[in-house]
């Protein structure tokens, strides 16, 4: 058999498919891990302009959790898959020549290419525009250095006719860089016990938000307020006033005034951002158009007052 040739043998279907996933499972793990860099660097440095930045992405907790999850499982399958088919190599230098490998091999350059090309040619623009922030350029450099990682590693793949021991160094580095990622998100999102703490403490803003649409609904159609929660449940459009989802107990309510009340409630952490609930009869009784359910850990009370030019009653509406 000539020199290259791959046979039916040495190179089976599971081979073919074998690299088509090491490299599916590739671009995954790296979407997720710039995913996880974004948003460190959204938390580091928080940025009020950021719907005008190139990499648009706010700060969410829930991405940086998911990029996590998806790095403990994909990327190990990546590196362990990687490792079979360089032990194959080795075995059998018939299949390290299979067309589809050398196929994938030059698109993944091709992609790797135009990613850099890309990002270069954005900071310049960035640059001219006179938009550049330390925000922006982190981002940037986080593009460029993953892409010329992989076009690095890739384009050394093609020109070696063998793995060398130094490549072995090179994955081990690029295998710290990762779990040392991932180790840093925890210290952002906190433990699964933290995360369950603060989604109670979220469902209760939520039914709390509930609660006062409800009050104001109940002070517009009547022009008072009502002595208690009870007194807002409503049978025909089945409204039953929430309790506290983690112990069941109601939340206080008291009336301050004839158009300022006051909800309490019990939150077991600090709020980390102001909660706002767009939803037109949860706005706020205020002027401002915005609703803060910032909180502490503890006892919160919340104090509204019904703001008659925003909310004025439904009978003076006609």
């Amino acid at each position: 058999m000539e020199h290259g040739a791959v046979s039916q043998e040495k190179a089976s279907p599971k081979h073919v498919f074998l690299h088509l996933f090491v490299i599916v499972v590739l671009y995954y793990s790296t979407v997720n891990f710039l995913i996880l860099l974004f948003q460190y660097i959204n938390y580091l440095i928080p940025d009020l302009l950021s719907q005008t930045d190139y990499y648009q992405m706010m700060f969410s907790s829930s991405l940086i959790r998911f990029a996590i999850a998806s790095l403990i499982i994909v990327f190990p399958v990546f590196i362990l898959t990687s490792r079979y088919l360089n032990k194959s190599y080795v075995k059998s230098p018939a299949i390290r020549e299979m067309r589809i490998r050398k196929w994938l091999i030059y698109f993944t350059l091709f992609v790797a290419a135009l990613v850099i090309i890309g990002d270069l040619v954005q900071i310049i623009l960035t640059f001219l525009q006179g938009e550049m922030t330390t925000r922006f350029i982190l981002k940037a450099l986080s593009v460029l250095f993953v892409a010329a990682i992989i076009f690095y590693y890739y384009l050394r793949d093609l020109k070696q006719e063998k793995p060398v021991k130094s490549t072995k160094y090179f994955v081990w580095a690029i295998i710290v860089i990762v779990t040392a990622s991932v180790v840093a998100g925890f210290f952002i999102i906190g433990s699964p016990k933290t995360e369950r703490l603060r989604r109670f403490d979220l469902e209760r803003v939520v039914r709390l938000q509930d609660i006062q649409g409800q009050i104001i609904n109940y002070w517009r159609s009547k022009e008072y307020l009502p002595g208690k929660l009870a007194d807002v449940e409503d049978k025909i459009s089945g409204f039953v006033v929430s309790t506290d989802p983690e112990n069941n107990t109601p939340f206080e309510y008291t009336v301050k005034g004839p158009e300022t009340f006051e909800l309490c409630a019990t939150f077991n952490l600090v709020s980390e951002e102001n909660v706002v609930n767009p939803s037109v009869e949860t706005m706020p009784a205020s002027k401002s158009g915005l609703e803060s359910w910032k909180h502490g850990a503890g006892k919160t009370c919340f104090e509204r007052t019904i703001d008659k030019e925003l909310y004025p009653p439904y009978q003076k509406i006609k």
